[in-house]
């Protein structure tokens, strides 16, 4: 229940991000898709045949009571799921990673049972891509998700603040009901 209520505050968060100004080609993907990043998930399958480049962004939902997430150095340490020497610990639950350089960067859950059963993640950062067509953000979680983001009209300029806003207000209250506060 609490990673749904993540995933829908996390995709809250993305919408009222598409509503400032245009960023390129920037993608977020949602580590995991719809489940986020869980032990059930299959986070290698997720990943593969997706195209990470440098200013996407990528969002990790999680429980952190199934562990946390650390950034790791080297191959060697994620593939043993050595977390004694992280570049970075997240363990908000809802982390936005910013992909700003080419290279390979290194994601495993702290549980080392969990890590070793496959909840890691390597992504391998791209140049950025130079295309005029894609000038709009996107999001990269599951088709559903995709579009139902999507679907919605695109405002005008003098509304963007005023259609954030809303947008913001309406996933807080969504959270709070569903989390019964």
């Amino acid at each position: 229940m609490a990673t749904a209520v993540k995933t829908l505050l996390a995709l809250a968060v993305i919408s009222v991000s598409f509503g400032g100004k245009s960023v390129g080609a920037e993608v977020h993907h949602l580590v995991g898709g719809d489940r986020g990043w869980d032990p059930s998930t299959n986070v290698a399958s997720w990943s593969s045949g997706r195209t990470f480049r440098v200013g996407d962004k990528i969002w990790f939902t999680y429980s952190i009571t199934q562990g946390m997430i650390a950034e790791l150095k080297t191959k060697e340490e994620f593939d043993s799921c050595d977390v004694r020497n992280p570049t970075r610990m997240y363990s908000d639950g809802l982390d936005g990673i910013s992909l700003n350089e080419e290279g390979i960067r290194y994601f495993v859950s702290t549980n080392s049972k969990v890590c070793k059963n496959g909840l890691k993640l390597h992504v391998e950062v791209m140049p950025e891509q130079t295309s005029d067509v894609n000038d709009i953000p996107k999001l990269s979680a599951s088709e559903d998700a995709a579009l139902a983001v999507a679907a919605g009209p695109t405002p005008s300029d003098s509304t963007h603040v005023g259609a954030g806003g809303a947008m913001l207000l309406s996933g807080i209250w969504l959270c709070s009901y569903i989390m019964g506060i």
